[in-house]
This record gives structure tokens, C-alpha cells and sequence, in this order.
């Protein structure tokens, strides 16, 4: 088949040479055009207009390494997140992706999984890499970093930081007030991870909302998140736990909204009801809180606009802008939907139906 100029066999693509070679001009005077380089205000326009026509034409791309290199720039930032797969992650990262995708960048991405090994390796490779900036999520910084960095649900204050945090104390007052003004008093917690970066934070929250309106956190009424799990399944499990104790409680808050779908399967496998019989909170607004069964109410996190936040500010960061606040605070908002109501008059015992 004819073609319309000299193309790479693989890449279908020509190289610079053989698209000067084509016009026949110089390699100089089509990278000058190409690259708008100060050269190129000499060069006619009806010139630059061929060569500019020719290069999409022949489908020519510059070649990435060779532009890095001459302007000392990748152009790339390293996303250092817990888990990608998850919906807090995943809608987290669809954010960034659409800022730095604006702001002509590109991301590579590591998954640590809270190994403080992989973790140190993965941060190595990826200023091997050549990245210029790092976004962290949900991952714990203890010590300065090499470079500009945004830590998403970071906590820590470190010179050349922006943190990007949520308002845990408005959350928690939101979240424990609605259970309180929907008349529960017995509420059962399960807390995050303790390598879960926000965990510590929305316990202490919790707590302080709950002494500030007069309700007690009692001991037996609370477990804890345990598993590097993603999936409902550690809310499950914590809940399971939370109903075999035999401890009345009427209201249960889980850490989020993935464990808060698993602890609604194992409120349902005692034969009690979702929010007849025990109110169920959730934490984030994950897409899939809203199409649970019953509806998830919960605190919304603004994930994907959190996301974009910190690919324009490392952005930002990267280029030297001097007003980069340490920290940007992101406001909850109470989202209430179906699984949480008034409190039956007389309360049920966790393990009345087997």
C-alpha cells in the first residue's frame, strides 16, 4: 500500500530525520519550528506552516527523552498510594490523572501496601525515574522529603508538604450528632487501621464529639479495623465481632464505608435489620454507598476533587510557586440516605436471633 511519507514499521510513526528529510530541510529548522524554539521566529510562516502540517501527516512524535533531557524536565510526578483497586483510592487517582492531565504532566504510580520496605524502595525508584514531584495517599511521612510533595490525609507538618486533610472534628461532630439527634445513646465503633493515616484522627474526633454531648464510648462497643484489606471483609469481621459480645447497642459507626458494607452483611446474618433494628454509618461517599441496601448514610469525603486539588498544587509545588500553603482543609458534608433512623423503643440484644 502507498504511503504518504516514511513511517517506522512498528510505531507507524516517522523520526525527525526522515520527516526533514521528507520536506527537505534541515533537522534544525523542523525542531526549531516544532519545538517553538526562539529559532523559529526567523523561519517563514508558510515554511513552518508545511512543516507543521506535514509532521501531523505523517504522525511524527517527538521523542520524549531527548525533549527531557535538553530542557532538564520529565514533566512526571510519583503517586505513592496504599491501594489503587479500592474505591477511595481509585476515585482519589482519577483526580489527580484529570489536574495533572491539564497541566501537561504525566504520573507514575507505586502501591506500597504499608510495607515500610517497599515503601523506602519504591520512593528510590522513583526519583531514579526522574520524578520531579510526589503525591502521597493514605501513606504515613515521618521525615522531610526530598521533593515538593502533596500528602493526601497527611497529618504531618514537614517543610516542603502541602497536606490535604479532612476536617475530622466537623466530621465526627456531623456523624455522632445525627445519631445523637435521631435519639441513639448506645453506639458501637469500629475504628481504622492503626496504619491507616486519618485513624487516629477521626478516633480522637469521635471521642471528643461524643464527651462534648454526653455520650459514652464504652470499651466493649468498640473494635478496630485489622486487615491490609480493600474489600468489605474487616468490617465484616469487626462487626461479627462487635454483635457476638451480646452488648446492647442500637447505632454502629464504621470507618468507612467499604467496612460499613461488610458490618450491614453481618448485621443481616443475625436476623437483625439495617436501620430498623441497628442504625449504620459509613465514612467517604464511596459511588457505591449511594446503590447499598439499604443506602449508606455517611460523611463525604469530596475524593475526586481532593484528587485534583493535590495535582494542581504539586504542580504548583514543582514550579516554584511561593504561596503553596503546609496545609489546605477539605469540609465534610453529612450525606443521609436509608440506613440509619430512630432507635427502636426498646432496644434489641445483639445476639437475641441466631
Amino acid at each position: 500500500m502507498a504511503t504518504n511519507g516514511p513511517k517506522d514499521r512498528e510505531s507507524g510513526a516517522v523520526t525527525l530525520a526522515e520527516l526533514a528529510k521528507h520536506l527537505n530541510l534541515t533537522k534544525g529548522t523542523v525542531s526549531a519550528v516544532l519545538n517553538d524554539s526562539p529559532y523559529a521566529k526567523s523561519i517563514p510562516k508558510h515554511t513552518k506552516d508545511r512543516i507543521i502540517a506535514a509532521a501531523s501527516e505523517l504522525n511524527y512524535r517527538p521523542n520524549f527523552f531527548a525533549s527531557t533531557l535538553r530542557k532538564k524536565r520529565t514533566f512526571t510526578v510519583g503517586v505513592i498510594a496504599e491501594e489503587i483497586g479500592d474505591p477511595y483510592g481509585s476515585i482519589l487517582i482519577s483526580g489527580i490523572e484529570s489536574a495533572l492531565s491539564q497541566r501537561h504532566y504525566f504520573f507514575l504510580t507505586v502501591i506500597h501496601r504499608h510495607d515500610p520496605k517497599l515503601l523506602k524502595q519504591y520512593s528510590d525508584i522513583l526519583r531514579a525515574r526522574g520524578v520531579e514531584g510526589v503525591i502521597t495517599v493514605d501513606t504515613i511521612l515521618d521525615q522531610e522529603p526530598a521533593l515538593p510533595t502533596v500528602a493526601i490525609a497527611g497529618h504531618h507538618s514537614l517543610s516542603g508538604v502541602t497536606n490535604i486533610a479532612l476536617d475530622h472534628k466537623k466530621a465526627a461532630d456531623l456523624a455522632v450528632g445525627h445519631l445523637f439527634e435521631l435519639g441513639h445513646r448506645e453506639i458501637a465503633i469500629i475504628r481504622g487501621q492503626p496504619f491507616s493515616t486519618d485513624s487516629q484522627r477521626r478516633w480522637e474526633a469521635i471521642c471528643e464529639t461524643a464527651e462534648k454531648i454526653g455520650i459514652e464510648i464504652k470499651p466493649e462497643l468498640t473494635t478496630e479495623l485489622t486487615d491490609d484489606d480493600p474489600s468489605p471483609l474487616p468490617g465484616y469481621r469487626a462487626a461479627k465481632e462487635l454483635l457476638s459480645r451480646g452488648v446492647d447497642f442500637t447505632a454502629l459507626f464504621a470507618y468507612n464505608d467499604i467496612s460499613c458494607i461488610g458490618a450491614i452483611r453481618a448485621i443481616r446474618e443475625r436476623g437483625l435489620r439495617v436501620p430498623e433494628d441497628i442504625s449504620v454509618i459509613g465514612f467517604d461517599d464511596i459511588r457505591e454507598a449511594a446503590y447499598q441496601y439499604p443506602g449508606i448514610t455517611t460523611v463525604r469525603q469530596p475524593l475526586r476533587e481532593m484528587g485534583e486539588l493535590a495535582g494542581h498544587t504539586i504542580v504548583d509545588r514543582i514550579e516554584g510557586r511561593k504561596d503553596c500553603p503546609s496545609e489546605i482543609a477539605i469540609e465534610p458534608e453529612l450525606v443521609v440516605r436509608e440506613s440509619t433512623a430512630p432507635p427502636r423503643t426498646q432496644p434489641v440484644r445483639a445476639v437475641a436471633r441466631q
